[in-house]
């Protein structure tokens, strides 16, 4: 089992907004336009309480616990990105077509972790619009032996200077040597 909690950070960035929040406030009370900032940092607060709050996720070998809500592995139909890292926002996409939005406020390193782990154990799921086994690279032949891709080769050269590099390859490889100080007699 891992054991997914949001970061503790949340919580103290969040009373520090709280702060300035009622700083700006207090500031409001003899300048007017200083209550604009007293909002805004009361929004982000709370922003941040909430995703402090979130409930605790739980990575099972059988299934996924998000708080109280339990998920099977298998009736995860779909597990969707999004362009948030940490904090990591995934959609799942279960087998009655039911979405579920998981939200994670953790470290950036337990958020990746977490992303990898969900896209390992559904097995029965599209990855991001690609079916599991081609995602992690089990492109499958007409017969039943996995079918190894090449990798693709880059050009990293000019077609000029590719033969100009075999040309001095195939040079040194007749001299046997490069610096003509290092002669055989020396040794």
């Amino acid at each position: 089992m891992s054991r997914y909690v949001p970061a503790r950070h949340y919580v103290s960035f969040g009373i520090v907004a709280m702060a300035l929040a009622g700083f700006s406030a207090w500031l409001g009370l003899s300048w007017t336009p200083a209550f604009l900032p007293a909002g805004l940092f009361l929004v982000t607060a709370s922003a941040l309480l909430a995703l402090a709050f979130q409930p605790v996720i739980r990575v099972y070998d059988a299934h996924l616990e998000i708080g109280k809500r339990l998920i099977l592995w298998q009736d995860i139909r779909r597990v969707e990105r999004t362009g948030w890292i940490s904090p990591l926002v995934a959609k799942l996409t279960l087998f009655d077509d039911e979405t579920v939005t998981l939200v994670y406020p953790g470290e950036v390193d337990c958020c990746k972790h977490l992303l990898r782990t969900l896209r390992q154990m559904a097995t029965s799921a599209m990855i991001d619009g690609v079916p599991y086994r081609q995602y992690w690279g089990e492109v499958l032949a007409g017969g039943t032996e996995p079918k190894q891709i090449s990798a693709p080769r880059y050009r990293v050269l000019r077609p000029e200077d590719e033969e100009e590099v075999e040309r001095l390859y195939f040079l040194l490889k007749t001299v046997g040597h490069i610096d003509p100080r290092n002669s055989g007699d020396e040794r």
